[in-house]
């Protein structure tokens, strides 16, 4: 299985941009914090810089609604590939494909007027061809735990 689950803050905009064949690729940097034992352990806190990529809707959903800083919940799957440089080196670029995005944080400020609800997750997907839903989504109130 190959899943991946961040929480973080944006290091940078979400830059998207275009295909050939007119779809939409966001990228963006996310700092996810890193932890070393006890929090008053004289330790500085650290953070890893994890490289995000999202696709079509999810893509354009990032760039209308994410900004620096946004503490966001990403899940996806790591994916490793290598491409030709400019310069004629091969580099290898590893990286985390987003499947869903979430806000994690409090609503930015400047966010949307006062009073209107701010998309709090990116529009749900359908599951990809060949790959069933386990059946028909249950109201949280119904469920008997």
């Amino acid at each position: 299985m190959n899943k991946v689950l961040l929480t973080g803050n944006l290091a940078r905009d979400p830059e998207v941009r275009y295909t050939q064949s007119g779809k939409a690729v966001a990228s963006f940097s996310l700092a996810v914090n890193r932890r070393f034992g006890k929090s008053n352990d004289g330790q500085q806190p650290s953070a890893d810089f994890i490289s995000i990529v999202a696709w079509e809707k999810l893509a354009e959903f990032c760039g209308n609604y994410l900004t620096k800083g946004s503490r966001i919940l990403v899940e996806g799957r790591l994916q490793a590939r290598s491409y030709d440089a400019q310069d004629g080196s091969k580099r290898y670029v590893t990286e985390v494909v987003a499947s869903d995005i979430e806000f994690a944080g409090s609503r930015p400020q400047g966010a949307g007027a006062p009073g209107t609800p701010m998309q709090s997750s990116a529009p749900s997907h359908q599951p990809p061809a060949g790959q069933e839903s386990f059946g028909p989504s249950i109201p949280d109130e119904e469920i008997p735990f």
